[in-house]
């Protein structure tokens, strides 16, 4: 079992950075004090789960934990900052502030290093989440100590829900657009002017026509979908949003 570190300070640790061609230290004390802040720790850096659902939605959800007096959220992996600052690029998590525990000290420190050895990976921490406030862990959310990889309560949506509970997400929006399109940009325009976040889908980098058709009946852009429904281009997403 492990154990939650509720009302306790968090671990003393120096982390080595690479910030362009410079080696930079950061400590606990510059990431932690006089702020409010959420850290998810995860096994590792381009695994499954973690590119898939865990980081993502922390990223898409980092205005609106904001708005909620959250100053930064921090994702820590037992990965070296190389590897670290890779994952952030290839995941354009632009929201994120990417902690490499390299040598696992504050990972341990939280008493949640794990051995993976059986998958090679050597020791790793164990999936969780918490509130950090000035450095002292107000709240912690750790995924049962099972086999496997679980991932059930360390989620973006599990943590904001503490932080605010009445607090109302806009359902996901997602737009298929390509370069130089004016409708796209319209589109995008019209979806900033009413507030609403966005994932922007770009066909030749992110996805093809083929994609396109196969989710949408159409090879044109821009194609909106929000909350799971397909609304069209342009003028159809005017209309929609009246």
């Amino acid at each position: 079992m492990f154990t939650s570190k509720e009302g306790q300070t968090i671990p003393q640790v120096t982390f080595r950075t690479r910030q362009g061609d410079q080696w930079v230290d950061v400590t606990t004390d510059e990431l932690f004090s006089n702020k409010t802040v959420v850290v998810f720790s995860l096994p590792g850096a381009f695994t499954p789960t973690c590119s898939s659902s865990h980081l993502p939605r922390y990223n898409e959800l980092a205005s609106v934990f904001a708005a909620h007096g959250v100053d930064d959220i921090l994702c820590v992996s037992v990965n070296d900052t190389f590897v670290m600052n890779a994952w952030k690029a290839d995941q354009d998590a632009d929201n994120i502030t990417f902690i490499p525990d390299g040598n696992g000290e504050f990972t341990q420190g939280m008493g949640m290093l794990v051995k993976k050895n059986d998958l090679g990976f050597g020791d790793r921490s164990w999936r969780y989440s918490m509130l950090v406030k000035n450095g002292v862990v107000a709240k912690m959310f750790i995924e049962n100590d099972e086999p496997g990889d679980p991932f059930n309560v360390s989620d973006a949506d599990t943590m904001l829900n503490y932080i605010a509970p009445d607090h109302k997400l806009q359902e996901s929006v997602t737009i298929f657009t390509k370069p130089g399109c004016p409708f796209c940009a319209k589109a995008k325009q019209n979806l900033i002017d009413k507030g609403l976040q966005f994932e922007e889908v770009i066909l030749g980098k992110d996805a093809t026509t083929v994609s396109l058709r196969a989710v949408s009946g159409r090879s044109t852009v821009p194609q909106v979908f929000i909350g799971g429904k397909h609304i069209g281009g342009s003028e159809e997403l005017e209309a929609y949003l009246g």
